[in-house]
């Protein structure tokens, strides 16, 4: 669906949105970010993609939901996405 490796689903109030975006910098990780605030379209993408979730953030890492914020600081902290910040 997206040539980026790291999509991140969000809205501009939700501040765990905010905090994965940041994080994601930190760790020199290109992402592409789809604000669905107000956009109904890629809201129901979002609820497509991710099996019925409806809240954000959402991240897909290579097409495959792995969740929000709490589960992407996991994964950042394990060294599991530095395949990723190095192929950037």
């Amino acid at each position: 669906m997206s040539k980026s490796r790291v999509v991140v689903y969000s809205t501009r109030y939700c501040g765990y949105c905010h905090r994965a975006e940041a994080l994601l910098r930190r760790e020199g990780i290109a992402f592409k970010t789809i604000d669905v605030t107000d956009d109904v379209r890629a809201r129901a993408e979002l609820i497509e993609r991710a099996n019925g979730r409806r809240t954000v953030p959402v991240i897909f890492i290579d097409d495959e939901p792995i969740g929000g914020y709490q589960e992407l600081a996991a994964l950042v902290h394990a060294g599991d996405l530095k395949h990723i910040s190095a192929a950037a």
